[in-house]
């Protein structure tokens, strides 16, 4: 069982664990409620109604926040040529081809997101056991196999985040930090919601979105009404 500290506790005994919160009253009672001195980022998480095991429901995207992360997000991409040069005036962390792919192979993974070039994706596939599980795969359906690697690394710094399902049926977000202004956060939280309905498979059936909360780094996860983010 996790343990948690006073600070959490006395925020955690806040909750009204019987009711539903709005989007903006559960952001406006983790604003209110910090439980770190850091400036923590906020999360929604989504209990899917879909079956995880079977691959034509599952979920995969990406979401513009209109008012970005508040994160200083690193990218990597695997590019030559005209495309490496400019990733590098996008201002891509590290760019290259299979030198970077040694130095993931020696185990460095200092980045948020990786990026490729449609060419270099035969290499890149030597280490997508590694970037894979952790979501890092460039991947066509989320804008990160291009040949216009400017716009991808632009996007990304901007605020473009991808989410996935988990093999429980789970997805998590960030979509914002403590700092921002309650709207910001509302209207980044709203961009998510519209996304994760937009990624629904045709193949669902039934409930789409079974739970949904939303919680800061260190704080307590809040129930936020269905009726709200139904779609």
């Amino acid at each position: 069982m996790a343990m948690h500290g006073k600070k959490y506790s006395s925020v955690a005994e806040k909750v009204k664990h019987d009711a539903d919160y709005s989007v903006a009253d559960a952001i406006v009672f983790l604003q209110e409620n910090p439980t770190a001195k850091f400036d923590e980022t906020f999360e929604m998480a989504f209990r899917m109604g879909v079956d995880p095991s079977k691959s034509d429901q599952a979920i995969r995207s990406t979401v513009a926040l209109p008012h970005g992360t508040g994160k200083d997000v690193r990218i990597i991409v695997f590019a030559t040529g005209d495309a490496a040069e400019a990733a590098r005036e996008a201002g891509a962390t590290e760019v290259g081809f299979e030198d970077l792919i040694k130095k993931i192979q020696d185990g460095w993974m200092d980045f948020d997101a990786a990026v490729a070039t449609p060419d270099a994706m035969k290499e890149v596939r030597k280490v997508a056991r590694v970037l894979g599980p952790r979501g890092l795969m460039p991947n066509p359906k989320t804008g990160t196999v291009t040949d216009d690697t400017a716009v991808a690394v632009n996007q990304l710094k901007a605020g473009r985040v991808e989410f996935r399902m988990d093999r429980n049926g789970n997805i998590m977000v960030p979509f914002g930090k403590r700092s921002f202004t309650t709207e910001a956060l509302a209207e980044n939280a709203q961009s998510l919601v519209e996304a994760i309905h937009g990624a629904r498979p045709s193949s669902a059936k039934g409930t789409y979105i079974k739970r949904a909360t939303i919680s800061s780094t260190m704080g307590p996860g809040l129930r936020v009404s269905l009726k709200e983010i139904s779609g």
